[in-house]
């Protein structure tokens, strides 16, 4: 129960982050060409006597400079840190992290095993330690009460995804490293599976050798 809600957690706050930040992006290039497309389209039609398309232009000019936006690009750097940190424990729990295994497949059974787990408990200890220099560096943070320049965030707040996301990591490889060792199978993903798509059977898709032979003399001909 405990791992369903964790596991719906990480991924909601990696798809929300994704979809809010991808929102702000688009708002945000909208408003910098909007603003630059309307006044140069004011000056055009007000140098050709169109008063009353300048006058609409010079509106939604002034429109457009109301918003103020300084703060999009911090906030979106913000978002994809906190993105990057749980989308990497996230990578770890379904296996999508790229990996070099040429050796240890040439291993036999027992000694892969042996290299895989210790593997995974590397990553265990590594993520552990960046998640407690991290804790340091944010509890750091929080007595100096810094401040972002744009946004006026405690910094703290922005950097405790160093910690949150690094113990998460390493809860990832722990439980990938408890799971190998009692099935002996590790997470992996199909890169030719599109989610949402259903696949097709094999046995559906069916070749007819007579008429692939009558296609390739066609293809030849011409």
């Amino acid at each position: 129960m405990l791992g369903r809600i964790l596991n719906r957690l990480e991924e909601t706050i990696v798809a929300s982050l994704m979809a809010c930040a991808t929102i702000l992006i688009f708002v945000a290039v909208t408003h910098r060409y909007g603003t630059d497309l309307s006044i140069k389209l004011s000056k055009w039609a007000a140098a050709h006597g169109f008063d009353t398309l300048a006058a609409v232009e010079k509106a939604i000019f002034i429109w457009f400079s109301s918003w103020d936006l300084s703060w999009a690009q911090e906030l979106c750097i913000f978002m994809f840190v906190w993105m990057a940190k749980f989308g990497a424990a996230y990578g770890v729990r379904t296996g999508v992290h790229v990996g070099v295994d040429v050796v240890v497949n040439s291993l036999n059974i027992a000694s892969k095993k042996r290299v895989i787990l210790f593997g995974l408990f590397c990553g265990a200890f590594f993520t552990f330690v960046v998640g407690s220099f991290g804790a340091r560096f944010v509890t750091h943070m929080f007595e100096t009460g810094q401040r972002s320049y744009d946004l006026e965030a405690p910094m703290w707040i922005v950097y405790l995804a160093i910690p949150l996301g690094s113990y998460l990591m390493c809860f990832r490889f722990l439980q990938v490293a408890f799971a190998f060792w009692r099935t002996g199978e590790l997470p992996h993903t199909d890169e030719s599976h599109v989610e949402g798509v259903e696949p097709i059977p094999e046995n559906v898709i069916k070749v007819d050798p007579q008429a692939a032979g009558v296609a390739h003399a066609g293809a030849g001909s011409r």
